[in-house]
């Protein structure tokens, strides 16, 4: 791994990390197999990330690239402490905040209440919350909607909401997951800018993303995934330089 100058501080430390996760044929099957001997045709184990090892110092931005299926996201959720590992360490040295389109969010629930509850899953105190509330909901330009039920909203309001959820906090170790790929033109804009303040506080960021342009714009290292194995680590600009010209078939989740 390339060494960063005036940097000696660990944020992550990942050591053989291997993640796996199971699919079933049709959910009847997965229900009486999990009940059952958890083996048989309808089931299937994904390795998913298999055996990657890699540090990232205090201040750095990583930019993860791969194609569908390489581990990218698998690799962050595991990372956020949403996935538990097979095998291997994960060491972090404050607690990551991934931000990320795949969030869940309560659809019998208003907008209003979906950032109350986000908010405070997030970590923020419920007197911060009654502070700051009001501008959250004035960037998602929702108006009269927050108060409406989330399952009566159309995608592009449900990224504005989550995406005001999301960037509601600070954290030190910021993980992204294609966070700025939802939305139309004007509000991809406008959250670039909002993201842009966020980055300038995080001490740590970790961006998944397909656009290249935009890892090229945030990040100074780039690291390559593919098919759960890294292949490549260094200066973002030969990463991708490699991952380009790569002639490997697209992995399909």
């Amino acid at each position: 791994m390339p060494e960063t100058a005036g940097r000696s501080s660990l944020s992550l430390r990942i050591t053989d990390v291997h993640i796996e996760y199971e699919l079933f044929a049709e959910r009847r099957a997965a229900l009486r197999q999990r009940f059952s001997t958890r083996t048989g045709t309808g089931r299937s184990v994904v390795h998913a990330v298999k055996g990657v090892s890699f540090d990232v110092r205090e201040g750095e931005s990583v930019g993860i690239i791969g194609s569908n299926g390489s581990g990218k996201s698998t690799l962050l959720a595991a990372i956020a402490g949403l996935l538990t590992p097979v095998s291997g360490e994960i060491l972090v040295s404050e607690e990551p905040k991934l931000m990320g389109v795949g969030a869940t969010l309560i659809p019998s629930a208003t907008g209003r209440r979906n950032i109350r509850l986000g908010c405070l899953a997030l970590g923020m105190s419920a007197d911060r919350l009654d502070e700051e509330i009001d501008d959250i909901i004035e960037f998602t330009e929702l108006g009269e909607a927050i108060d409406r039920p989330l399952r009566t909203y159309s995608s592009g309001m449900r990224a504005r909401l989550h995406f005001a959820i999301a960037t509601s906090i600070s954290p030190r170790i910021l993980l992204i997951d294609e966070a700025l790929s939802t939305g139309d033109r004007r509000f991809r804009e406008k959250s670039a800018e909002r993201l842009d303040a966020l980055l300038g506080s995080a001490g740590t960021l970790l961006l998944v993303s397909h656009s290249l342009s935009e890892l090229q714009e945030r990040c100074e290292r780039g690291i390559w995934l593919e098919q759960g194995l890294l292949k490549a680590d260094g200066p973002i600009d030969d990463v991708i330089e490699r991952y380009s010209a790569d002639d490997a078939p697209v992995v399909r989740r």
